[in-house]
């Protein structure tokens, strides 16, 4: 009997080492853990691209379909490896995870995978110096592209628009969100390319002595059929768009006579770009490159073009930051296959 038990506890020790060397089903087998931004999020279409650029297929990885808000209290406490976030900079919520943690990590990228995402996504090389966040040592390569306001054609009217882009740039002063220093008249259309421009924005900054290159876009609504409230899209609230979007919506209603705007929490780009075009919302924060695949129908909206919205104005350039813990290991995106 008590050799019975002594082989019993063998072999239950070996299946325990077994187990443990070969990884359970709910750990993924030891794959990384990696938030790519909400679904139908900007973030997710562009992290996956990226992920593709260094050699990682979707199910190479436990996918995680978190903003960064979420997506840093998992990487404190240890259930996320790696995170990433179209973000501006310094992005608050980075600072944060330093704060948290002391430990914070941005993942540079290499020359072959800048290279593939700018030929893939449009996105274009970025430099985060060194200077940037008081944690990092070294300059980080990255991409960025360029967040943009657009406009639901069949709510929002020529005069609407107007003002929308006047008092963005006349009074971004009142703004007090950091990333608002961008928005200025030298960097108005920036992120414009390849998008019909709405016709009030259009006449603003013809006023201003800018040149509209693009086309302009065909607006059913008026002013006498205008909502009382106004509703704009912005993106998760540990990300950059919900923070900025409230603060927009602010600076609009203490300068727009009679226009009451309203921000809501969504998943972001591409989410505010569907729910427009199912006249859901009436504004939407978006980085210029879904918006341009919504215009042409593809990419996350192949065969299903959204065609009743306007480029109102430039918010900020949106820099892809990928953010790790030293605790992690991970030192570029190779280790997170």
């Amino acid at each position: 009997m008590k050799r019975s038990i002594v082989w019993l506890l063998a072999i239950g020790f070996l299946a325990t080492m077994v187990l443990a060397a070969c990884g359970s089903g709910d750990d993924g087998g030891g794959e990384s853990r990696i938030a790519i931004g909400p679904a139908g999020s900007g973030t997710q279409a562009a992290a996956t691209v990226i992920l593709e650029g260094a050699g990682i297929e979707d199910g190479d990885y436990d996918k995680y379909e978190e903003g960064f808000g979420n997506a840093r209290d998992g990487l404190q406490d240890g259930n996320i490896d790696a995170s990433f976030g179209l973000l501006g900079l310094p992005a608050g919520s980075v600072n944060d995870l330093q704060a948290n943690t002391g430990d914070a990590k941005l993942i540079s990228l290499t020359e072959d995978e800048v290279q593939y995402a700018q030929d893939e996504l449009g996105y274009l090389p970025y430099t985060i110096t060194a200077d940037s966040y008081d944690f990092l040592e070294e300059d980080v390569q990255t991409v960025t592209a360029y967040a943009v306001l657009v406009a639901n054609t069949n709510t929002i009217d020529n005069e609407l628009a107007y003002d929308l882009a006047r008092v963005s740039i006349e009074n971004a002063e009142d703004n007090t969100h950091q990333q608002s220093n961008h928005m200025t008249l030298e960097n108005a259309l920036s992120g414009s390319d390849g998008l019909p421009i709405h016709p009030g924005a259009a006449e603003y900054y013809e006023e201003q002595g800018l040149e509209i290159e693009g086309d302009v876009a065909e607006v059913s609504a008026t002013s006498e059929d205008r909502a009382d409230e106004i509703v704009m899209g912005t993106g998760s609230s540990g990300g950059t768009y919900y923070p900025l979007g409230g603060e927009m919506a602010t600076v609009w209603n203490n300068n727009i006579d009679g226009v009451s705007v309203t921000s809501t929490e969504t998943g972001a780009s591409v989410e505010n770009l569907a729910s427009i075009g199912r006249d859901e919302l009436d504004l939407g924060m978006t980085v210029h490159i879904p918006a341009q695949d919504a215009f042409n129908g593809e990419g996350e909206f192949d065969g299903a073009a959204v065609e009743n919205f306007a480029f109102i104005g430039h918010i900020y350039p949106e820099v892809m930051q990928i953010i790790t813990r030293e605790e992690t290991g991970v030192e570029s995106l190779s280790d997170l296959q």
